[in-house]
């Protein structure tokens, strides 16, 4: 085969990975512009319920694109409940955990999520994968840390913020695994749906933690700009569902969480002239060579083809329908989003 009709195939090969370079991609443009809510003074509980909203327009445009086959079995509620609720609810925690702990710390501990994640699909779904796709996943977990990771003042009060960090790590991991684990049942659509719903029940929760006595900015550049931004989150999200769907969890999490710090950076760079620190240059090189080594990670015959462990119902979304049409964790302040 020629090297173009092998470049034409891959995404064929390997839809993983188009689904999660597109998310990738969507989270680093995320991750770079979501600071700019609470710069014009949209406050973060507020960036939730918003993103929350967004999350309904991809889920009802692949309800539609499937038929509007939304399956109402137990355990797809189940599963796709616990999916929306692990990662809402660890947001909900993160936002109390940001004001008793200090952000330089608790960053770098949520980051190591995958590893919750590759845990859990390695002792469960037994995954497994070659010698580069296993050093890209160690690199992948020494750089997630870096690139949040910067020193402040001496900390004071408790380690209250310690535990609950650790709790939101252990959510998002938990999340990310159920993920994978529900799409060896459950229809993709479905669980996004009720990922979504999960998302808007917490939504009044957020509401409720909102300072009401702080100026709020209701302009366009408030929650018209917050929808924008957190719509890329939104299809990012979606976008991981069928990556999490046609490929493992251990290389699919290490790479999506490692990748989108890498676009943030550059469009940083380019367009606001942020230079990382040293710390942070060493995780994004170190990001860079752990997403190569497990894009590049070759896959054994029977995985290039079709998963058998993954029911495949139809319709379904494809990565075919991705290129011509537009293919979602709230909102925080860092560069490694989460789902």
């Amino acid at each position: 085969m020629s090297l173009a009709a092998s470049a034409i195939a891959a995404p064929r090969r390997r839809p993983w990975l188009v689904f999660a370079v597109t998310t990738v991609a969507l989270w680093g443009v995320w991750g770079a512009l979501s600071p700019l809510s609470a710069e014009h003074g949209f406050p973060e509980t507020l960036v939730y319920c918003v993103w929350a909203l967004t999350m309904i327009p991809p889920a009802l445009y692949i309800l539609w694109r499937s038929g509007w086959a939304l399956e109402h079995s137990p355990r797809a509620i189940a599963y796709g409940m616990a999916i929306g609720l692990l990662g809402a609810g660890g947001q909900m925690l993160l936002f109390h955990t940001l004001t008793i702990g200090p952000a330089y710390f608790v960053f770098p501990i949520i980051s190591l999520s995958p590893v919750v994640t590759i845990a859990l699909s390695f002792a469960f779904l037994r995954e497994r994968t070659g010698w580069s796709g296993a050093l890209g996943i160690v690199l992948a977990l020494v750089a997630l840390p870096m690139l949040d990771l910067s020193f402040g003042r001496g900390i004071s009060g408790g380690l209250g913020w310690f535990v609950q960090s650790l709790l939101i790590m252990l959510a998002w991991g938990v999340q990310a695994y159920f993920m994978r684990l529900a799409n060896h049942t459950v229809r993709a659509e479905s669980i996004f749906f009720y990922m979504m719903l999960g998302g808007l029940l917490l939504a009044p929760v957020a509401l409720a933690m909102t300072d009401w006595s702080q100026p709020i900015n209701t302009g366009i550049d408030g929650p018209w700009m917050t929808a924008a931004i957190q719509l890329l989150n939104a299809i990012g999200a979606l976008t991981l569902v069928y990556a999490f769907r046609h490929g493992k969890a251990i290389v699919v999490a290490p790479l999506t969480n490692a990748g989108a710090p890498l676009v943030t950076a550059a469009l940083a760079l380019v367009f606001a002239s942020v230079v990382p620190g040293p710390l942070k240059m060493i995780g994004l090189v170190l990001a860079l060579i752990a997403s190569l080594l497990l894009v590049l990670e070759p896959e054994a015959p029977a995985e290039a083809g079709h998963d058998p462990d993954v029911s495949t119902p139809s319709p379904e979304w494809t990565p075919t329908s991705c290129k011509s049409s537009p293919s979602s964790s709230p909102a925080t302040s860092r560069d490694t989003p989460v789902a």
